[in-house]
């Protein structure tokens, strides 16, 4: 059941209580038509989640100060906080897709905590769960047999999945081995080095195995990593 907040309890009913879980507050008015509309709607999405998220209505006309605060000017309008912040929001009598989607982006799901989590049964738990979560499917894929691993991104797109199954293979030439281990070791730049080095006398499938390897590397090492950038220069020289 949802809890009515006021301009008193707004702040321990809503911003204290954020801190503990998400909370989604309803801002709406006995007068306003749509707000009558989304009003079971949330209710319903919000209960559907459990425990996972608390639901708080605002009569705008009772409690004008803290309607002031957020900037409500059209209602039904509704924001989600968490640790003390609004973290999404939206105006209007949205469908029951559009408000569980909302929700979905609020609260994780528990396939979302399953990877978080990690773990070989965690991983294949949330894969039973969502079959197309690329993130668990690559997460799995480090912690099982090569051909296992080969099998769960084989149709997976991306540049960590693509870049881990490009591994995969390059692993079976001992050269291409070590400079993975290298990588793995921190000592990326040689690593990298060594696999860039490679590209000019590759071809084919090889060829594009080394590409895509090292774009999933730089992809997980970020833009901000200090051998990043020079080796997307020499990637890119070693391509054209």
């Amino acid at each position: 059941m949802p809890i009515d907040a006021t301009d008193t309890t707004f702040e321990q009913a809503v911003i204290q209580r954020s801190f503990e879980k998400p909370v989604v507050v309803d801002f709406w008015a006995e007068w306003c038509g749509p707000c009558r509309s989304l009003g079971p709607v949330i209710e319903k999405a919000v209960d559907d989640r459990g425990e996972a998220v608390e639901l708080v209505k605002v009569d705008t006309d009772s409690n004008p100060r803290i309607s002031q605060q957020y900037g409500i000017q059209s209602i039904p309008a509704v924001k989600a906080f968490k640790d003390g912040k609004v973290i999404d929001e939206f105006v209007g009598a949205l469908p029951p897709a559009q408000v569980n989607r909302f929700l979905d982006r609020i609260v994780p799901s528990e396939a979302d905590a399953l990877v978080a989590e990690g773990g070989e049964a965690n991983l294949r738990r949330a894969l039973e769960l969502e079959p197309s979560r690329i993130d668990a499917k690559v997460a799995l894929a480090r912690l099982v047999p090569r051909e296992e691993a080969l099998e769960l991104l084989a149709n997976a797109t991306g540049f960590a999945a693509e870049g881990l199954a490009a591994r995969l293979r390059l692993e079976e030439d001992p050269n291409l081995a070590e400079a993975f281990a290298a990588i793995d070791r921190g000592d990326v730049e040689p690593g990298i080095d060594t696999l860039i080095a490679a590209i000019p006398d590759s071809t084919g499938d090889q060829r594009e195995d080394l590409r895509r390897a090292v774009v999933g590397i730089l992809d997980e090492l970020g833009v901000e990593h200090p051998v990043a950038r020079e080796a997307r220069r020499k990637l890119a020289s070693s391509l054209y």
